[in-house]
């Protein structure tokens, strides 16, 4: 079978790519999105995701072979379907699939024998056979006999301009042997090479390992950083030293905390699947709560700079925040450490405004973690908000922001990524996160 119809489910940071993607390599696309603005945006052209420039999106629309819809019954049409949907935490950090429950459902009265169905949201392992597949055997068809069903998951790094959805390698598990190499047949159409695994729970575990892996070794340089700055140590010194060893070593970096879907949530998922065997991620845990320490010790980090160089409390402190996205040069602000160091900052009585020239309005809180929800628009980032700051802290280090000249007509930075590294020392006074603090 060809497959040469596919559906995209979810036209986010992850669907939208692979949609465009298939329409590049010839393949007629139905992309699904439950938001009207969204389709009507990528209707008319409009990219709502800066990884996704507007030049794609229009000539994949004028050639005919992607669309876009709210509705599923659009699915009827073709031979193979990505689910591509978000899955976040709730406010008890167990997983929320009511995201992927929903697409599911959404697929029913349209799935058809023949169909190939590839579920590509991050989640535990179990979650294709024991959520996706009862839905959709509603319909009273058979997983793995009368339609394919499989596990890829998705592996968008936003921002990367190196490597993206035509050439990230993939792997992929189905119910079967024949849903395995169907679903990685039409993977390899990409041109990616393709991993296939024995079953769906081993590549929903992968993706778990590879994400967890990032989030224990940014804990790690995250708690050596805290011991660096205790003991008068640069820890991005240190960093550059170690790198000089050509094996047995990769550098990661401190940091305010960590965002995006991926290091924030993932962990959750695996713990909580676990104890389904009661087994107990303790390492996991523990690396997850020191990343989620960070900002607590950032804003400590602001109110110490501010007693000790300004002689000022946080209360009534002008905070002018630089970056709010989860990581430099994209628009994504996902679960972004800002958040929560914002937050903080409010809760104390700073002022708090923001810049970041990817992400013009910023929500601080509103769930049930937080208090009353508030919408801030992005300022400029000109003399006179530097001068109105009385602490400009940079979260995000995108590098189209011009540190040297924040440098230059700030009064006291709290850097807590290392953006204004090599920059000459203007007025302002620099306080780096994982460094000892300045003399003045």
């Amino acid at each position: 079978m060809a497959d040469d119809r596919v559906g995209v489910i979810g036209l986010g940071y992850v669907g939208l790519p692979l949609a465009l993607a298939y329409a590049e390599v010839g393949c007629e696309v139905v992309g699904v999105d439950v938001d009207a603005g969204k389709v009507a945006a990528l209707r008319a052209g409009n990219s709502p995701i800066r990884d996704v420039p507007v030049e794609a999106l229009r000539a994949a629309l004028r050639s005919g072979r992607f669309r876009a819809t709210t509705d599923y019954a659009a699915l009827a049409e073709v031979e193979a379907m990505f689910i591509c949907v978000p899955t976040p935490y709730d406010a008890m950090r167990a997983p929320d699939l009511s995201y992927v429950r929903a697409a599911a459902e959404g697929i029913v009265p349209y799935l058809r024998r023949g169909h190939l169905v590839i579920l590509q949201s991050t989640t535990y392992p179990g979650t294709t056979e024991e959520v996706v597949r009862p839905i959709l055997e509603r319909s009273g068809l058979a997983a793995g006999e009368d339609f394919d069903l499989a596990f890829s998951p998705e592996r968008i790094d936003p921002g990367n301009r190196e490597w993206g959805v035509r050439n990230t390698p993939k792997v992929v598990g189905g119910v079967t042997p024949r849903s395995t190499a169907r679903a990685a047949a039409l993977l390899r159409r990409l041109g990616a090479p393709v991993h296939e695994v024995s079953s769906p729970r081993v590549a929903e575990m992968s993706k778990l390992l590879e994400n967890i892996f990032r989030s224990v070794n940014i804990a790690l340089v995250n708690e050596l950083a805290l011991l660096c700055e205790r003991m008068g140590i640069d820890i991005w010194e240190v960093i550059e030293a170690a790198k000089t060893k050509p094996f047995g070593f990769m550098a990661f970096y401190p940091g305010p905390g960590v965002g995006g879907h991926c290091i924030p949530v993932d962990p959750y998922y695996l713990s909580w699947k676990a104890r389904e065997y009661d087994f107990y991620t303790k390492f996991i845990e523990l690396a997850a709560e020191v990343n989620q320490a960070m900002p607590f010790h950032v804003v400590h980090k602001v109110e110490e700079a501010l007693d000790r160089f300004l002689g000022k409390g946080l209360r009534g402190a002008q905070v002018l925040v630089l970056g709010v996205a989860f990581k430099r040069e994209v628009d994504d602000a996902r679960n972004s450490p800002a958040e929560r160091i914002m937050e903080l900052l409010l809760e104390r009585g700073a002022q708090v405004a923001y810049h970041d020239p990817y992400v013009p309005r910023f929500r601080v809180g509103g769930d049930a973690f937080r208090r009353e929800q508030q919408e801030l628009t992005s300022v400029p980032l000109n003399e006179e908000w530097l001068r109105w700051a009385d602490v400009v802290v940079i979260v995000t280090g995108h590098r189209a922001v011009d540190y040297e000249r924040v440098v230059r007509e700030a009064r006291l930075v709290v850097d807590t990524c290392n953006a204004t590294a090599g920059i000459p020392h203007g007025s302002a006074i620099i306080v780096r996160l994982g460094a000892p603090m300045p003399d003045r």
